[in-house]
């Protein structure tokens, strides 16, 4: 009996040694994921927390409506902000972002993006590295368009309720000064090149603290920068495991409110010709009627001096300094929707005409002329070179040596002398006329100019991404 009883129970003492063997190794493993997920918090959030979900959950896409603020009270906006709470669930940084496509798409991508960062954010690099962090975690994110200039401009064919409120509230009117613009323009290929701010962490929305949008109460307050709040979604979708890791932009598109401050978006980035490839001028708008009322308004970048009767020609004082493709911006809005526009700048106040027509005397200190005449398929963007010797010479204005000298004889001078507007004798396209039909001289003609800031695939030597 007593060896059959030795024998019974060997098999249940070893099973019980097997069960207690298997329960040290399940608690040795959940510590193990216990403790890498509170290194690495990638999968979902940790803590039992209400974001804690890892699988996609069956709720759709969150819909992205457009952006409506309330500025009306900022001081109870203040208050009612306040009285949100931020999240308590943990803030995990984004992934590195690195733009995989090639030179051209990165050009634009950089261009739009540091666009976004300066003109949310100002010359503040702080704020600038957070917004760009919010429109990367957007490229990112399944709701949102997949291009990094879809990201930025998304809804910016509206007045009002675009994504990002400077790119359809007028504030690019503003041209942003180089040395600005050069900062923001360094801070987005760091962040192209896998640069991450990590305090936004998986953030896709923010505001300002004296303002009240609709969307605030319904996302979880995440962080304050200086003045600005920033958001994420509720549940999974703010959550890791939401936001694509590796993402192939296929192309960046061309935006043309951004063709004034990039080359990279202008429609013709190898060749800085007169002959405006797509026109400046959205003949979707109604002319505003300007009169003698109008003058000493400013416009842009400098201020109106003079209207010609009939009201489609302008005389204007510009700002010096700075990058001069900003004069544009004044064509754009002066000449918007008028078939026939003509705006002359000067960049010195004393040498700037009062009333039409110019002067000789005067035209050959003008700094800057646009000229449009729809049916003849004219439309040119001239400077003074010898103001802004860096401009291409296919932009320059023609001068004369001498009161008998005469400039040459154009095509374009006879297709303006059958138009209602005639060109200033000192205010020429350069087209001549062994060139053919006015369009833009062959690319061999013109020495193809060097972007001032172009952007190269590889990483500058020291920036590290974490």
């Amino acid at each position: 009996m007593a060896t059959q009883y030795l024998k019974a129970e060997r098999p249940s003492a070893a099973r019980r040694w097997i069960a207690a063997g298997l329960v040290l190794l399940a608690v040795a493993l959940l510590g193990l994921a216990a403790y890498n997920q509170s290194r690495h918090p990638v999968i979902g959030f940790v803590n039992g927390g209400k974001n804690a979900a890892t699988a996609r959950p069956d709720t759709p896409i969150p819909q992205v409506e457009p952006l409506v603020l309330d500025a009306s009270n900022p001081d109870e906006a203040r208050k009612l902000n306040a009285q949100i709470p931020f999240s308590t669930d943990p803030n995990p940084a984004a992934r590195p972002f690195k733009f995989t496509g090639d030179a051209v798409g990165l050009n634009r991508a950089t261009d739009c993006l540091a666009a976004a960062m300066l003109y949310e954010a100002g010359d503040d690099a702080t704020g600038e590295r957070a917004v760009g962090q919010v429109v990367l975690n957007r490229l990112r994110h399944p709701a949102f368009p997949k291009t990094v200039c879809g990201v930025v401009f998304q809804g910016e064919e509206r007045t009002t309720g675009c994504q990002f409120t400077f790119t359809c509230d007028g504030a690019m009117a503003r041209q942003p000064g180089l040395a600005a613009w050069d900062r923001a323009r360094g801070l987005a290929i760091r962040m192209l090149s896998g640069e991450v701010f990590k305090s936004v962490g998986m953030s896709t929305h923010y505001h300002t603290d004296w303002v009240m949008p609709y969307w605030n109460g319904t996302l979880d307050k995440v962080t304050a920068i200086d003045t600005h709040l920033f958001y994420r979604w509720k549940g999974w979708w703010g959550t890791p495991p939401a936001f694509t890791n590796k993402l192939v932009i296929p192309a960046e598109p061309v935006i043309q409110k951004l063709a004034l401050l990039s080359l990279a978006h202008r429609a013709m980035p190898d060749l800085l010709a007169p002959v405006v490839a797509s026109s400046l001028i959205d003949d979707s708008r109604a002319p505003t009627t300007l009169g003698a009322d109008a003058i000493g308004q400013r416009v842009g970048p400098g201020k109106l001096v003079a209207v010609e009767p009939g009201g489609n020609g302008f005389m204007m004082t510009v700002d010096k300094g700075g990058d001069p493709l900003r004069y544009a911006d004044a064509a754009a809005r002066l000449c918007a929707g008028r078939t026939q526009c003509r705006l002359l700048a000067w960049t010195d106040p004393t040498a700037t005409p009062r009333s039409f027509p110019v002067p000789e005397a005067a035209q050959s200190a003008m700094s800057f002329s646009y000229i449009r005449i729809k049916d003849s398929g004219i439309e040119r963007i001239l400077y003074n070179c010898d103001e802004f010797p860096s401009t291409p010479r296919i932009q320059c204005m023609v001068r004369r040596a001498g009161a008998a000298a005469a400039a040459p004889k154009l095509m374009a001078d006879d297709v303006a002398s059958k138009s209602k507007l005639r060109l200033p004798d000192g205010v020429k396209p350069t087209v001549d006329l062994n060139r053919g039909p006015l369009l833009a001289p062959a690319a061999d003609a013109v020495a193809r100019p060097r972007l001032k800031n172009d952007v190269s695939l590889a990483v500058p030597a020291g920036n590290d991404p974490s």
